[in-house]
C-alpha cells in the first residue's frame, strides 16, 4: 500500500507539471500566495482522483488521467479561491492548447497525401481511442472514400466531470475537437451535437473537401 500511495504521489506529480500553462495563467490574474494555494489543493484532488479510480481499464486512463482528473482537479480548486475566474482560465487555455494542435495539423494539411492518410488513420484510431475499452459506446458508420463518420452514444468524459461535479467542463473538451480540426485546408470537420451540451449523442464527421 506504501509503494502504491508512492507510485500515485509521482504520477499526481509528473502530472501537474505538464499541467503549468494553467498556473501560468492563474498567477497573472491572482496573488503568488492565492496560486500557491490553488496549485497545492490541485495536488490533493488530483491525487484523490487517481486513489479512488486506481482500477479503472487502460483504456480508460488515457482520457482519465491524462485529461479528465487533472481539468477537474484544477477547475475545483480555482473555485474555492475564486468562481468567476477558474471557467474562464479552463476555456482559455484549453483552447490555447487545442489551437496549437490545429495549427501544427494545418502544416501536415498541405503536405501531398497527407490528408487521405489522416481521414484513413481516423477509422482505426477511432475505435482503439473512442472505443468500448475507452470507456465509450458508438455508432460507426461503413467506411467512404472521402469522409469518415461516427456518432458517440456515450462518453467518458460526461461520466466522469459529472460524477466529479463539474460537467460543465465537457463543453470545453468537445470545442477542443473545433479548436483541433476545424480549420484544416482540404478538410471539413462538422458536429450538430454533442453530449456535453445535453443532447443524446455527438455526431462526428471529417470529410476530405
Amino acid at each position: 500500500m506504501q509503494a502504491e500511495n508512492g507510485d500515485l504521489k509521482k504520477k499526481t506529480i509528473k502530472t501537474m507539471k505538464g499541467k503549468s500553462a494553467f498556473k501560468d495563467e492563474i498567477v497573472k490574474r491572482l496573488s503568488q500566495d492565492e496560486c500557491e494555494r490553488i496549485w497545492r489543493d490541485a495536488h490533493k484532488r488530483l491525487y484523490k482522483m487517481y486513489a479512488d479510480h486506481v482500477d479503472l481499464p487502460k483504456g480508460v486512463t488515457m482520457h482519465t488521467d491524462s485529461f479528465i482528473f487533472p481539468a477537474a482537479a484544477i477547475y475545483l480548486a480555482m473555485k474555492e479561491v475564486d468562481p468567476g475566474m477558474a471557467y474562464d482560465v479552463m476555456k482559455k487555455i484549453m483552447a490555447e492548447k487545442s489551437g496549437k494542435t490545429g495549427k501544427m495539423l494545418a502544416k501536415f494539411c498541405r503536405v501531398p497525401g497527407f490528408k487521405k492518410f489522416f481521414l484513413g488513420m481516423w477509422d482505426s484510431m477511432s475505435h482503439k481511442m473512442f472505443g468500448e475499452t475507452a470507456g465509450f459506446k458508438n455508432v460507426f458508420y461503413p467506411k467512404e472514400k472521402k469522409c469518415f463518420r461516427m456518432d458517440i452514444t456515450q462518453c467518458p468524459y460526461h461520466k466522469y466531470l459529472t460524477e466529479l461535479g463539474c460537467p460543465e467542463l465537457n463543453v470545453l473538451f468537445c470545442e477542443n475537437d473545433v479548436q483541433s480540426y476545424g480549420n484544416l485546408p482540404g478538410l471539413k470537420f462538422s458536429r450538430t451535437k454533442t453530449i456535453g451540451a445535453g443532447d443524446e449523442l455527438c455526431d462526428f464527421k471529417m470529410e476530405i473537401i
